[in-house]
């Protein structure tokens, strides 16, 4: 059975209309309290206004978070401002004396929303620290009082760490998501490839190798290359690609299997460690070079592949002592479309963060060196 995850981006799309509906709830919670408590009010009239402004920003920040483009510093920024300076307005549009008579701030509530907003975009720590900025405008408000703001700044840093936290998990949800359906794209991939590989290459190569094996010279020379790449292509169709996770792979072990009578593998004694996707590439980019010197060094042709562990990168060299390619070949090859070398070894290392080079003279045989930097460990 095959696993399709869901839309990767639907979780932290969810929190953010969670925030919306909150501060629009939130924000008919405060028009329901000016109405019943605005009489009380030192300046009644602005409380109304300070309410307008409350739904001009909650339309604002509706529109302004729908993008992900736009939920960056300047808007959270403005947000905090523009929160903390309506709060503050309760000294004067609410008035000390009616705030010592237990009447709410201007914003209780709203106030939250901001919290919230800061929690999904940055985790725990941003939602703190704008619980922090407003748990202090509160302390403010109702300290100027004489009242008590502990409630109130405590429920605010509760909302803040959850939210956060809630937000980290989704965020981590979504990467697994989506490297979920990477993998699964890749081995859809990868199925299709060797059913054609199957029907084609393995069939002509298991052909050769069968009819030439009762042959002797350079055509049974050609039927055993002919069934050992038969083999390592089977190999390479039939394992499974390598999981993203955190773990590592002994590079010498990817690399033994090449090893045959007419190429010689030499490793350093001690395991040359690599992260397994990035020794899984490398191991085939290495195959890929020795496919070129049996494709055109001929069945006489020897091939060397040395490892060595550096301390800043792992080198890989395969040398043979072939034909050689004759200058601007390569480019010929690549403008004609045939892009083996470009893709399979030059590309593989691009994609790595590596470096490809090849060295050959025409009847000198051919050197290509994969260098591999240590900072793609871990």
């Amino acid at each position: 059975m095959r696993f399709t995850p869901t839309h990767p981006d639907g979780l932290r799309e969810a929190l953010w209309r969670a925030v919306a509906v909150y501060r629009v709830l939130a924000l008919v919670f405060v028009a329901y309290l000016t109405a019943v408590n605005s009489a009380g009010y030192a300046h009644p009239p602005y409380a109304w206004l300070a309410l307008a402004v409350m739904a001009a920003w909650t339309a604002a920040t509706g529109w302004g978070y729908a993008d992900p483009a736009r939920r960056r510093w300047p808007l959270l920024g403005a947000d905090l401002a523009v929160t903390a300076a309506v709060e503050l307005s309760t000294l004067w549009v609410v008035g000390l004396d009616p705030l010592r008579h237990q009447l709410p701030t201007l914003a209780p509530a709203w106030i939250g929303g901001v919290v919230l907003a800061w929690a999904v975009a940055g985790g725990r720590r941003r939602g703190l620290a704008a619980a922090v900025v407003l748990g202090a405008v509160e302390g403010v408000v109702r300290g100027s009082a004489g009242q008590a703001a502990a409630t109130g700044i405590i429920l605010m840093l509760l909302a803040g760490l959850s939210t956060g936290h809630v937000a980290r998990l989704a965020a981590d949800v979504e990467r697994r998501l989506r490297e979920a359906a990477q993998r699964e794209a890749a081995a859809a991939e990868r199925e299709r490839l060797a059913r054609g590989i199957h029907d084609s290459v393995l069939q002509v190569l298991a052909m050769v190798a069968r009819r030439g094996a009762r042959l002797d010279g350079e055509a049974g020379e050609l039927a055993r290359l002919a069934g050992e790449q038969e083999a390592a292509l089977r190999a390479l169709i039939g394992a499974a690609p390598p999981e993203p996770a955190g773990g590592e792979a002994d590079l010498r072990a990817l690399l033994r299997p090449y090893a045959g009578r007419s190429i010689s593998v030499a490793a350093p004694a001690a395991p040359v460690p690599l992260p397994e996707p990035v020794a899984a590439e490398l191991a085939r980019a290495v195959g890929a070079a020795l496919a070129n010197v049996a494709r055109h060094g001929g069945p006489a042709t020897r091939a060397w592949v040395l490892v060595e562990d550096e301390p800043a990168a792992v080198t890989v060299t395969v040398r043979d002592d072939g034909p050689g390619i004759v200058p601007g070949r390569l480019d010929e090859a690549a403008a004609d479309g045939r892009l083996g070398v470009a893709q399979s070894i030059l590309g593989r290392l691009a994609d790595l963060g590596g470096t490809a080079t090849i060295h050959s003279e025409p009847d000198e045989g051919t050197e290509v060196e994969l260098r591999v930097p240590r900072t793609l460990r871990g």
